[in-house]
């Protein structure tokens, strides 16, 4: 009887498990640009003492976050340098060159390339341990900036 009771006890944990599954927090980064609505939609993960950038694969596209793709929904047509953006809903991914420098990678919802835009590579102002994408708007003018560990990836647009 008490096997039985151990048998089911352990059956019921197990199919309890997936539940408890560690999902990274979704985080929300928002501007006004030209008048109109810029987002990001992202994963947090954090460091928890790893170094997380510095393992990126050279060559291969990051998504930018944990579990669910980066997604970045803008009413505005944007333009990073000569690359255009218009207005819609696309994934966001980095690529690292194993050089020091990052590419913004911005693809349709089924992974075709729309824009390659190389990211502006400096030193964060403080340590981030939990991933944040920051997207700033003013006028006509808007920075997208990642921030994690003692990294920060810019890259500057403009909306119309």
């Amino acid at each position: 009887m008490l096997m039985r009771h151990v048998l089911l006890a352990a059956a019921a944990l197990a199919a309890a498990a997936p539940g408890f599954a560690h999902a990274a927090p979704r985080g929300l980064a928002k501007a006004l640009v030209a008048g109109k609505s810029v987002s990001i939609e992202y994963g947090r993960p954090s460091l928890a003492g790893r170094d997380m950038l510095g393992r990126a694969t050279p060559g291969e596209a990051w998504r930018m976050g944990a579990d669910a793709a980066t997604k970045l929904t803008t009413e505005a047509d944007l333009s990073f340098g000569s690359a255009a953006v218009p207005k819609g809903t696309y994934v966001l991914k980095a690529t690292p060159d194993g050089k020091g420098a990052w590419t913004l990678n911005v693809l349709k919802e089924d992974e075709t390339k729309v824009a390659d835009v190389p990211f502006v590579v400096g030193k964060a102002k403080e340590t981030v341990e939990t991933f944040t994408i920051e997207l700033r708007g003013q006028k006509d003018k808007g920075e997208i900036e990642l921030l994690w560990g003692e990294t920060s990836l810019k890259a500057a647009f403009t909306g119309k």
